[in-house]
């Protein structure tokens, strides 16, 4: 699928002087319809086209004391509407500016519509508009696409900062020239006899025509750099040409004398080289680097001369249109990419011969969970692959080869999953990391501020993590109750797995945990608040040795240190509280701090 055809020019027009292929000036503006080749450089600025204006769009003043300092004026009319850019190609090492007005008068030119003076610092090879053909896509070289309809006359004029230049090449690119290949610019401004500058590709058969009513002769010269030279037995009205230069047409008639020259270029055509498959491992969400493939495509070809492109339809990389991202996002399935060399000078030379494929195995995708947790009253837990595949191996670090296994013991348990087809072999491994949840156990409850509302605060015997709900409410992660009444309460606990409720009944009153009976009215007795909440509520009072020392009901008015009516000594004292509950049974009230202390 190599580019390679047959250009002919059939333009049955008259002209009688010979028309330069880069003009300094914006009245002599070149017209054309398409591609140019790359010309030989321009040189000075001819006239101020500009007439002493400081300024023009983004582009300034120069040292030549001019907005232009080494110029060239294009000219255009667009034939259908739709989207235009172009490329202006040049060497790495040179800076050029460019300015683009829509207008069909050099006098009132106007503001640029699109404008770029960046210095290429970057060393690149292309300004324009639309988008970089290398792919670029942050460049500051490039300004945005161009909308345009039929019949709109525009000036490009291209300035060259250095007086030392290699020329350029313009490149017309955009979606209308998708739409209307053929057609996308307005062909009859060109008057010119042999028509526009020619960019050809090697292999092309281009044909210059000049064929003119009334001609008596006709004479060919070529141009290579040292001027022109006639052709040898080229006296026909047409002329097939297969070499790069200036091309100029002497035509005799009875009453005239008609000299038209063209330029014509011609650009190395690619050849791709083989681009092997690819064969690897998928992941999802995985992309592939098409720029990896790009030293196959180019072999021994300059990178600096061609560009890579793929393509998902052949179809497409023989147009050149919908390139695909060069980082691919992989759908997972094997896919076929089609491969397009194209020349940076020419977008027309290119070579679309070569695909390849990327055929993919699918990496093991695990939907188990890394963390587990093993309830202790069940003392077992499967992990792993519950819905397994098949075609796949697995192999735990027990030495277990089921897709899941039974654990009875806090740990981590590591599962590798395999699939091995066509010689690949694609793995996937996940640690489970197993705890066990024990159940919840009250160490002892604490009481803040004895009153009608007290803060309740569960202490637990164990570390685990857990839930609280007080008399049924809503569960919580804090073990901290406020605004709790005095009386008997039911604190629910949970783990968050799921692994069960515990439920305790806890008695909430209040104590001093000192008291000192020595007669100055303060903290003269001992007893225990919110006894009245509790059902026929008792409180026995023990030494260190367990002699009952007190028996006290909710109607005493508590103890004031003494047995058989003589003093304690200064000391610690237990206590037990017990209360008929909701069954009719007594019993004592657990997870009290059951001690206090006497001070005389």
């Amino acid at each position: 699928m190599f580019r390679a055809f047959a250009t002919t020019l059939l333009l049955l027009l008259f002209w009688q002087t010979a028309q330069t292929q880069v003009a300094q000036d914006c009245a002599d503006a070149i017209p054309i319809c398409s591609n140019t080749p790359i010309n030989g450089g321009t040189n000075g600025l001819g006239t101020d086209d500009f007439n002493g204006a400081a300024s023009s769009g983004c582009l300034e003043q120069t040292t030549t004391g001019a907005i232009e300092s080494n110029s060239a004026w294009y000219r255009f009319t667009t034939a259908e509407a739709g989207q235009l850019g172009f490329n202006i190609g040049h060497n790495s090492n040179e800076d050029w500016d460019f300015a683009l007005y829509r207008s069909s008068d050099c006098s009132n030119l106007g503001e640029p519509v699109r404008c770029n003076f960046f210095d290429n610092s970057e060393n690149t090879s292309f300004i324009g508009v639309g988008e970089d053909p290398t792919g670029d896509e942050d460049s500051v070289h490039y300004e945005d696409w161009l909308q345009v309809e039929a019949g709109e006359d525009y000036y490009l004029f291209i300035n060259n900062f250095s007086n030392l230049n290699s020329g350029f090449s313009i490149q017309f690119t955009g979606n209308i020239w998708v739409d209307y290949p053929n057609n996308a610019l307005d062909c009859s401004i060109v008057s010119n006899l042999l028509g526009p500058p020619i960019a050809a590709c090697e292999g092309d058969n281009v044909v210059l025509d000049a064929t003119t009513s009334g001609a008596i002769s006709y004479e060919w010269y070529r141009d290579t750099g040292s001027g022109y030279q006639l052709i040898a037995g080229a006296n026909g009205a047409t002329q097939n040409v297969q070499n790069s230069g200036q091309y100029r047409v002497v035509v005799a008639t009875s009453a005239e004398r008609i000299v038209s020259d063209v330029q014509v270029g011609f650009n190395e055509v690619p050849i791709t080289g083989t681009v092997s498959d690819e064969t690897f491992c998928y992941e999802v969400d995985m992309t592939f680097d098409l720029n990896s493939k790009n030293a196959e495509a180019l072999g021994g070809m300059d990178p600096d001369d061609f560009v890579v492109s793929y393509h998902s339809t052949q179809t497409d990389a023989d147009a050149g249109v919908h390139p695909l991202e060069k980082q691919y996002m992989l759908t997972g399935a094997s896919e076929t990419f089609y491969v397009r060399t194209t020349s940076l000078a020419n977008p027309e030379c290119y070579d679309a011969s070569q695909s390849f494929a990327l055929n993919v195995i699918e990496t093991p995708v695990l939907r188990f969970d890394e963390q587990a947790v093993l309830c202790e009253a069940v003392g077992s837990l499967e992990i792993g692959e519950t819905q397994p595949d098949t075609s796949y191996t697995y192999q735990w670090s027990t030495g277990e080869q089921t897709p899941s296994i039974m654990v009875s013991e806090a740990g981590e348990y590591t599962l590798t999953v395999t699939n091995q087809s066509n010689g690949m072999v694609c793995e996937a491994s996940r640690t489970v990391s197993v705890e066990v949840s024990t159940m919840p156990m009250i160490s002892s409850i604490d009481i803040k501020d004895m009153s009608a509302n007290n803060t309740v605060t569960i202490n637990m015997e164990n570390n685990g993590v857990y839930e609280y709900s007080l008399d049924g409410g809503d569960y919580q992660n804090s073990n901290v109750f406020s605004s709790v009444p005095p009386g008997v309460h039911t604190v629910s606990m949970r783990d968050p797995y799921g692994c069960g409720v515990v439920e305790e009944d806890i008695v909430v009153v209040g104590y001093l945990a000192i008291f000192s009976p020595n007669g100055d009215v303060l903290n003269e007795t001992w007893q225990i608040e919110g006894l009245s909440t509790l059902d026929s509520p008792i409180v026995t009072i023990y030494d260190r040795y367990g002699k009952l020392i007190k028996q006290m009901t909710e109607f005493d008015s508590g103890w004031d240190g003494s047995f058989q009516g003589k003093p304690l000594p200064s000391t610690d004292y237990w206590f037990k509280l017990s209360y008929v509950d909701n069954d009719g049974n007594r019993t004592f009230a657990k997870y009290l701090q059951s001690h206090f202390s006497l001070r005389r």
